[in-house]
């Protein structure tokens, strides 16, 4: 029983990983989209004298889900803002015992209560179907204010995963695995 656990561990975090990988990689078309839409936004102002306030809305969206869904992505890969004055000096085990720590007092605290205090106001959105406050803007307010509730969930996915990976790491020091490289491609 024990060894199939332990077996099964590296295949969780895998899996756990892979919807941060995934969501990453889709919102980062939207970088393109961006760049792409302003192009448009800056061809339609100074060659064409006309602009859209919806375009302009859209780059904001896309920007706000960019870091929205991303922002598991940039943890998976560990290119998260740290303090890191004494982190890299640690051993491994070390600052494994520090992240799951981190994990399970700082960001699951503060994702939690991101998602209680965000939980009526995307649904408050969602019951009168919000739209832009400007004429000509976007009508799907509601949609943008949901990337909160999904930050929330990828973020506490991907919690788990690291916490998982970093349990493995303590118990399991000589095991090398693919579920230990952050970098590995899905």
């Amino acid at each position: 029983m024990k060894q199939r656990l332990n077996n099964a561990m590296p295949k969780l975090i895998h899996m756990l990983q892979a919807v941060s990988e995934y969501s990453g990689r889709l919102v980062a078309w939207l970088t393109l989209g961006i760049v792409l839409t302003m192009f448009g936004i800056v061809v339609m102002r100074y060659f064409f004298n006309s602009g859209s306030i919806a375009l302009q809305e859209s780059v904001a969206y896309m920007y706000a889900m960019v870091f929205l869904i991303g922002i598991a992505y940039t943890l998976k890969h560990d290119e998260h803002v740290r303090v890191d004055i004494f982190y890299q000096r640690f051993s491994r085990r070390t600052r494994a015992i520090i992240d799951i720590f981190g994990h399970l007092l700082l960001l699951f605290p503060t994702v939690i209560l991101i998602l209680y205090l965000s939980w009526d106001y995307v649904q408050a959105s969602w019951a009168m179907r919000e739209e832009s406050g400007d004429a000509g803007g976007l009508a799907y307010v509601y949609l943008l204010k949901s990337g909160i509730i999904v930050m929330g969930g990828l973020l506490i996915l991907e919690s788990c995963a690291q916490i998982i990976l970093n349990l493995d790491h303590i118990f399991h020091p000589s095991r090398e695995s693919a579920a230990h490289d952050n970098t590995t491609v899905i």
